[in-house]
């Protein structure tokens, strides 16, 4: 029954300039994925950005990031594919929620024509766990010649070996290091500890970022992912590629949408919103 309901249009209150339609496409796996499309009907042909949502691997789902989503419509005029990756451990493991991002991709790619999108000017954009597939599905992107226009990076779950607990940020965490082991050990299995750890899974392991997209990393100094995305951005940019890293202080983490109204937040998202509008 809540698959039959989510495959329903969304019309998310509040933007009511915004309207979504729900779509499915299948997996490397041939697991069919439900996306939703979000548009303003008054945007021109161009850009566009495939999301994935934030839940530690485990949990988040394209309704509960509607409004979200058909925010950044609103606001900017570009085109979202939101993805309903399977989760782990029960819908998938290993390389498959990735693997269900790059499909949307692959979709928007093959959809260009009638959406109205030049496939070079497509970015992937994602939140927390989100943040990860997105890093991951670029690393895709460039091993497979898919062409992708940027990165967008929020405290990004990058790393499976963020695992030993940091006494100073402790009484601070929003997402914890207990919290980090139960996501990557249900999404790795009997992967989880070993060298066996597909680097587009887990980004931070990729041997080398030579030619992926250039990249907007955004991170909370409170936030336990603070240093895997911070020296992800730094590889970046060392190879040269265009990055653009915020580290705000005083953040934890999922810091805008736990108080959406903060004068940081307010900051974060003009700066998302001026990423996202130069596609």
């Amino acid at each position: 029954m809540r698959w039959m309901v989510s495959l329903l249009p969304a019309y998310p209150s509040g933007y009511p300039l915004v309207k979504a339609s729900s779509h499915k496409v299948r997996s490397a796996d041939g697991a069919e994925i439900l996306v939703r499309w979000y548009e303003k009907a008054e945007s021109a042909p161009g850009s566009a950005v495939v999301y994935a949502h934030g839940g530690g691997m485990i949990a988040g789902s394209v309704d509960l990031y509607d409004s979200a989503v058909a925010g950044y419509v609103q606001a900017t005029g570009v085109p979202f594919l939101s993805v309903d990756y399977r989760l782990a451990p029960d819908a998938a493991t290993g390389t498959g929620p990735v693997e269900d991002v790059f499909a949307a991709l692959t979709w928007l790619g093959d959809q260009a024509p009638e959406l109205r999108v030049d496939p070079r000017r497509v970015a992937v954009m994602g939140d927390s766990a989100g943040g990860g597939l997105a890093a991951g599905v670029a690393i895709l992107a460039r091993d497979r010649g898919v062409p992708l226009a940027r990165q967008a990076l929020l405290y990004p779950m990058l790393d499976d070996r963020t695992l030993t607990p940091d006494p100073l940020l402790t009484p601070y965490v929003a997402w914890s290091w207990d919290d980090n082991w139960t996501g990557w050990h249900a999404l790795l299995g009997a992967a989880f500890g070993t060298d066996d750890v597909p680097p587009q899974v887990a980004p931070a392991r990729v041997a080398t970022v030579e030619g992926l997209a250039p990249a907007y990393v955004e991170v909370g100094e409170l936030d336990i992912f603070r240093a895997e995305a911070v020296t992800y951005a730094q590889r970046l940019a060392d190879a040269d590629i265009p990055t653009e890293l915020h580290l705000h202080s005083g953040a934890i983490h999922e810091y805008d949408r736990l108080a959406p109204a903060s004068r940081l937040a307010r900051r974060a998202m003009e700066d998302r919103m001026r990423v996202i509008s130069s596609l």
